[in-house]
């Protein structure tokens, strides 16, 4: 059975043309601002998880809180965003366990009002407070 493209050539390579240039455009990812609220699809691709992971720690973290319109779709705000980087890291990277993150959060990490350093949410009086402890041991260090 012949369709009308096989009588005409050029109008199957325009339809192939214009199907691919359909697929490439709908490929392109839109930038989203950094305030824009993300779907748990986005929030994960941005963190490199699962969305089952991000399910999992809404149950463990009062601190994440996404926002859920109709149907039960979540959708993370910006400080969303930085708290589960900052539980990411603090699990793959730091080595904590969920009770250590808890607790570290409890104690006035990411969510909470301490003035923070940098991206990473890390409380600037502790900061202080290391550095100071490292410079008594060089003194010591020094004078041994």
């Amino acid at each position: 059975m012949s369709t009308n493209l096989d009588l005409f050539p050029e109008s199957a390579a325009a339809a192939e043309a214009e199907k691919q240039a359909q697929s490439s455009t709908a490929k392109k990812p839109v930038k989203k601002s950094k305030q824009a609220y993300r779907t748990i699809s986005e929030a994960a691709e941005e963190l490199g998880v699962a969305t089952h992971v991000l399910r999992f720690w809404e149950t463990k973290f009062k601190n994440i809180n996404p926002m859920k319109r109709s149907g039960g779709h979540r959708y993370y705000r910006p400080e969303d965003i930085d708290t589960l980087k900052q539980i990411k890291s603090l699990l793959y990277d730091e080595g904590y366990t969920i009770k250590g993150v808890q607790a570290y959060l409890k104690r006035g990490g990411a969510g909470s009002n301490v003035e923070t350093t940098g991206s990473e949410g890390v409380d600037s009086a502790f900061l202080k407070r290391t550095l100071n402890e490292l410079d008594e041991i060089r003194q010591l260090l020094k004078n041994a």
